[in-house]
């Protein structure tokens, strides 16, 4: 195989960028970077992408691999895989697994147990009231986060004090923050209270979207962004699901992401999804949800990213209030934003920019995101017209479920992570590659 030959140049032949041009795209297989970009390449090895449209890699600078703590959910070799399969080549893990990632040991833990991954990762330190900063700190982090104003995750909650010392320590470091933003002074309880106690679909479901205001996620992003600025540093607000909250962080100057299911489903859904579509911030109206689509095209959003939380069937199937919250998402994500931009609902450009480009410009990972010379070959080669239903039963995620049941996707044909192949679909087979994923912070 040329991939294990010194001097190996795979040249992607005849593909078409995200802006519409076709251009011969060289890697070298030895230092796992693009060569060159341009017409009239040559290399030691052909793919012939003709007719096939070549991103960067997906950025997912928010999933939840589980591991330490609950293998059950997901691990890093499954979470991998299901990166790999849905163009996924980077991912950022969050810290509430079990112990939580609070200290330098156990981001060092972490990281030893990704070394099954087979997409590149960062490791996200996490603050408690028994945060050990120094230790943390210095360990190799790619940001705070997700630092929760709320009550989703018991202890992993923080109140204005910490967090506060939390963001300028954060800015002393260079380390970026990124908030999970919801006031559980401003939940509805009364709501809560109306819920039932079997699991439920259409009202009871409804009922944690109810509980869990609008106001409370755009109250908390305001605070927030208030002690970023007097900080005179920046954060990053995760799956922001409403236009306030989106508007909020935009005025202040700071980033947002926003998630596959808060673009693309609705609190309309809950009569078909019941108890699997609770999750933190939850599903908002149809209004509001189109008002967070036409924040995403126009930019005002900074980034998709999946806040991929998988729970198993048997934990989703049980009354609202004690399911946990959380949907799958990392395989899901870039096949859906590409069959949007196969209808015309966006550009491959913006797709590039949401999944590639703007996550590599906020995490400060300076050689991914780009189909450039001198850029990590993380590269995603598809047919923009072979979409496909998506069924849960033929992801690769633990749980083998997913909320996007039914919906189409156009899925990739190829998958690379700095020149490697970690995932090829051709016909009726898959092949993946092996565990080979580094931390992109060493």
């Amino acid at each position: 195989m040329c991939a294990r030959r010194p001097g190996c140049m795979l040249l992607i032949e005849g593909a078409t960028l995200a802006d519409g041009r076709v251009r011969d795209v060289r890697v070298d297989r030895d230092t796992g970077r693009i060569d060159a970009v341009g017409e009239g390449l040559d290399g030691t090895e052909t793919i012939d992408a003709t007719g096939k449209r070549l991103l960067p890699g997906m950025i997912d600078v928010h999933v939840h691999f589980r591991e330490p703590g609950f293998p059950h959910k997901e691990t890093w070799a499954t979470g991998s895989r299901s990166a790999a399969a849905g163009g996924v080549t980077t991912v950022l893990d969050q810290p509430n697994t079990d112990p939580p990632t609070v200290t330098g040991e156990a981001v060092a833990e972490k990281t030893r147990l990704a070394s099954d991954s087979l997409v590149d990762f960062g490791i996200n330190g996490g603050v408690t009231v028994d945060w050990t900063p120094n230790s943390l700190l210095s360990a190799p982090i790619t940001a705070l986060g997700e630092v929760f104003l709320a009550d989703s995750t018991g202890d992993m909650g923080i109140d204005a004090d910490l967090f506060r010392t939390a963001v300028e320590r954060a800015a002393e470091a260079g380390v970026p923050v990124t908030v999970h933003a919801e006031d559980a002074d401003l939940f509805d309880e009364t709501a809560r209270e109306r819920a039932g106690d079997t699991p439920g679909r259409g009202a009871d479901a409804d009922a944690w979207s109810a509980y869990r205001t609008a106001d409370a996620e755009r109250a908390a992003v305001e605070r927030a962004c208030t002690v970023a600025v007097e900080a005179d540093t920046r954060i990053h607000v995760a799956h922001t699901s409403t236009p306030e909250g989106i508007d909020a962080a935009s005025a202040a100057g700071m980033t947002c992401e926003v998630t596959p299911h808060h673009l693309f489903l609705s609190r309309a859904d809950l009569d078909d999804l019941g108890t699997f579509g609770r999750m933190n911030p939850p599903l908002r109206s149809e209004e509001r949800r189109e008002a967070v689509a036409e924040r995403v095209r126009d930019e005002t959003v900074d980034l998709i990213a999946t806040d991929h939380a998988p729970h198993t069937r048997a934990e989703k199937e049980a009354p609202i209030l004690e399911a946990p919250s959380g949907v799958p998402g990392v395989e899901t994500a870039l096949p859906l934003l590409l069959n949007e931009a196969r209808e015309g609902g966006l550009s491959y450009e913006r797709v590039r920019d949401l999944t590639a480009a703007n996550p590599a410009d906020v995490f400060d990972l300076s050689r991914k995101g780009r189909i450039e010379a001198g850029a990590d070959a993380d590269l995603v080669l598809f047919d923009p017209e072979a979409a496909r239903e998506i069924r849960g039963a033929d992801l690769h995620s633990r749980c083998g479920w997913t909320p996007f049941e039914g919906r189409s996707g156009v899925f990739p044909d190829l998958t690379m992570v700095r020149g490697r192949t970690v995932y090829e679909h051709a016909g009726d087979t898959e092949t993946f590659g092996g565990a080979g994923g580094r931390n992109v912070v060493e």
